[in-house]
């Protein structure tokens, strides 16, 4: 039999979580989610409207930190003041959503297909062009991408180091890796 209390919902994300950190978003039914809490799909689907909505739900806090990001960068004239704002912004944002941003290993491009997280890809490509120091350059573009594809995968990798010297050393990368701005 299903139980419902009123922690259900925070249940339900909590074990999304884990399910997705285990076999990854599409190999993750909402079954699944329902089996872990110990309640039925469709109390589930009482809390979320589908699978989408609660990755929606583990991700918005991430999201709204990368819009914050978005907006700072946006207002830096500068293309190497841009770029620094996007370093250490990102570096900040994926070490404190490391398990969020590691939930989403290897799904990233299928997840930019969903209608929930279109506007994320138009947020990541400003990110990779602040990085690159807004140059059109490939080589400086190249740099970005893999930079930002690494710190993100990194986070996830090193979890159990502290949060300040993971910041310092992915920093301290990206100062070295980067171009200057023309």
């Amino acid at each position: 039999m299903a139980r419902t209390t009123p922690q259900t919902h925070g249940e339900i994300l909590a074990a999304a979580a884990r399910r997705f950190g285990v076999t990854g978003y599409r190999g993750t039914s909402l079954q699944d989610i329902a089996g872990e809490v110990g309640c039925s799909k469709a109390t589930v689907l009482y809390h979320f409207a589908n699978k989408e909505a609660i990755l929606t739900e583990l991700m918005a806090p991430a999201i709204e930190v990368l819009r914050s990001l978005d907006e700072r960068i946006a207002a830096e004239p500068e293309p190497a003041s841009a770029q620094r704002v996007a370093a250490e912004g990102f570096v900040d944002l994926a070490v404190r959503f490391r398990a969020e941003i590691a939930l989403l290993r290897g799904e990233f491009p299928a997840l930019m297909q969903q209608p929930g997280f279109a506007h994320i890809q138009q947020l990541s490509e400003r990110l990779l062009d602040a990085l690159a120091a807004r140059s059109t350059r490939a080589s400086a573009r190249i740099a970005a991408f893999v930079l930002l594809a690494g710190v993100a995968e990194t986070c996830g990798e090193f979890a159990d180091v502290p949060d300040e010297e993971l910041r310092d050393a992915l920093l301290a990368l990206l100062r070295r890796a980067l171009e200057p701005a023309d």
